[in-house]
């Protein structure tokens, strides 16, 4: 990926003249953009501090090949892909940077290589994909002698496939579209499509939790976990594919999610199922937000939820028409809308097999209409499926013209989703007219469960200057107090973005002092001399 945006540099990230100047009617005219640095020698790149002793003792692990000091590879994997990132990635200034990245080719090299670093005080941030957007892969030195990127790249791969347990065992690297190619070649999905799918790395989903686009149907990353192992600075920890235990506290959950503090996966066994034969793809327009929610809520509690289920409030919903172009379908869809006098756009997928799509669709299609909903066909949903990955180009695009741009996500039961929803909607609003304009904060409804279902945030605002200091203080202060709204409404921290260093300082609002400190007792043991992604999970103030 380009050093200052997302995915290849060369996808189209144009905006049509249309929707800049919408945009700048209703939020004013951007400030002016950070410029792109994309040259190496251009930025402001500390020098390495890893010792020449340090250097030849991982290369004799890794070999030569596998240790690279070079500017590029250090600044490529200096930061994720946050919007606090991408400032600093675009301005040529991006503070802390690993000194190296080493690249271990098996489970004996990644162990020596922990195994060292832990004792030669070296801090090791593990790299996948380098999507995180919560401050995850963030380089730390403070308290150690250096810092390594630890890559998993060459640690790729299905390992094995046994179809008739559906289970599939993954090495911590593979990408996802790797993972799905290798999959289909023997009629499998594990059907997990976060919006990070193009370039996040299976060991990265199951580390960071990801839901993806479809775990409605397919389940979270985390339900479909049923063993894995892990590689940590004391020894390997290796858990079976076991369907059910009750042999004490689930250890595969407590090494889910934990961002690389404790340890590198590095064997993950996944539930997978036969890829669908049969997809049906249908729009709704619901009459509110409030509506379609309850909607969902039915389908859901009704054991009809669909394999995708988003719903659009008014605000996102208005934007996506915005955003639709002028083409003939979006020109019909927009006076549809209009007819209707506004509402909310739903997107209903199913996928399965053919006489199992039809039955539910059209059972799920009875519901909706007694709740008021309306058909708008397939096309739109058609449309949201081949664009399903393009958002964060957009903030590329956004960011380009001078505007503040951010998301975040949160989950609550289905009692407190509206309650939830209008507290950090009403606190996005007030911080982001303090850069004047005046903001536009959306939300939708992505994954839905028995007892409740997520919200997902994108607001777009002006910036307060282009001085780079002044909009990281910006976003750190929106984000604070969007943190602040979520607890204080009942809802997560994070539904699937992670903790990271971004969220670590409302851990343990989420889970209490005595569950950190069980954390930290776990960390201790593993990771003894803390080497192990610092500061992730876990907030320097605790």
């Amino acid at each position: 990926m380009p050093l200052w945006g997302w995915g290849s540099s060369g996808h189209d990230r144009s905006a049509g003249p249309d929707v800049i100047s919408s945009l700048e009617t209703h939020l004013g005219p951007g400030t002016d953009s950070v410029s792109r640095v994309s040259d190496a020698r251009e930025f402001e790149v500390p020098e390495c501090s890893l010792k020449a002793s340090h250097a030849d003792s991982l290369r004799s692990i890794v070999g030569n090949a596998g240790l690279d000091s070079d500017d590029i590879s250090r600044l490529l994997r200096a930061h994720g892909k946050s919007y606090p990132d991408m400032l600093k990635m675009r301005s040529g200034h991006p503070g802390v940077v690993p000194d190296a990245v080493v690249s271990p080719h098996n489970r004996d090299e990644l162990q020596r290589v922990l195994r060292f670093c832990s004792e030669s005080a070296i801090a090791v941030v593990p790299f996948g994909g380098g999507t995180s957007v919560v401050g995850g892969l963030a380089a730390v030195k403070e308290g150690f002698g250096a810092c390594i990127s630890l890559d998993l790249g060459h640690m790729a791969g299905l390992e094995s496939l046994d179809e008739r347990s559906g289970l599939a065992t993954f090495l911590p690297g593979t990408r996802g579209p790797e993972a799905e190619v290798a999959l289909a070649q023997h009629g499998f999905t594990l059907g997990h499509y976060p919006q990070s799918f193009e370039y996040g790395s299976i060991g990265g989903f199951v580390a960071t939790r990801s839901a993806g686009q479809s775990s409605s149907g397919y389940g979270r990353i985390d339900h479909n976990v049923i063993g894995l192992a892990a590689t940590t600075p004391t020894g390997r920890i290796d858990l079976p594919a076991i369907p059910g235990t009750a042999a004490g506290p689930d250890l595969r959950q407590l090494l889910t999610g934990s961002e690389g503090t404790l340890g590198v996966l590095d064997r993950l066994d996944l539930q997978v199922v036969q890829s669908p034969r049969a997809v049906r793809d249908t729009a709704w327009l619901a009459p509110s937000f409030e509506v379609g929610r309850e909607a969902l809520r039915v389908l859901e509690q009704s054991g009809l939820a669909p394999t995708v289920a988003r719903l659009s409030d008014e605000e996102e919903t208005r934007v996506n028409l915005l955003l639709a172009g002028s083409s003939a379908k979006a020109n019909v869809f927009r006076s549809f809308v209009a007819l209707r006098g506004g509402g909310c756009l739903m997107i209903i997928c199913f996928e399965g097999e053919p006489e199992v799509v039809a039955e539910r669709s059209q059972a799920a299609g009875d519901v909706l209409r007694k709740t008021g909903c309306r058909s708008l066909g397939s096309a739109p949903a058609k449309a949201w499926r081949k664009g399903r990955f393009s958002g964060p180009y957009l903030r590329d695009t956004l960011m380009d013209l001078g505007y503040f741009v951010e998301t975040l996500e949160t989950a609550a039961v289905w009692s407190e989703l509206n309650g939830l929803h209008e507290a950090v909607s009403g606190c996005l609003k007030n911080e982001l007219v303090k850069a004047g304009g005046e903001p536009l904060v959306m939300c939708h409804v992505s994954h839905m469960y028995p007892t409740g279902a997520s919200l997902y945030f994108t607001f777009i605002g002006r910036t307060v200057s282009q001085d780079l200091d002044d909009r990281l203080g910006q976003w750190w202060s929106i984000k604070s107090a969007a943190c602040n709204a979520i607890v204080g409404a009942g809802g997560t921290i994070t539904h699937h973005h992670a903790v990271g260093l971004d969220h670590a300082p409302w851990l343990t609002s989420e889970i209490g002092a005595r569950g950190v400190s069980a954390l930290r007792a776990v960390k201790a043991e593993l990771d003894p001399n803390g080497v192990m992604n610092p500061g992730r999970l876990f907030a320097t103030t605790d």
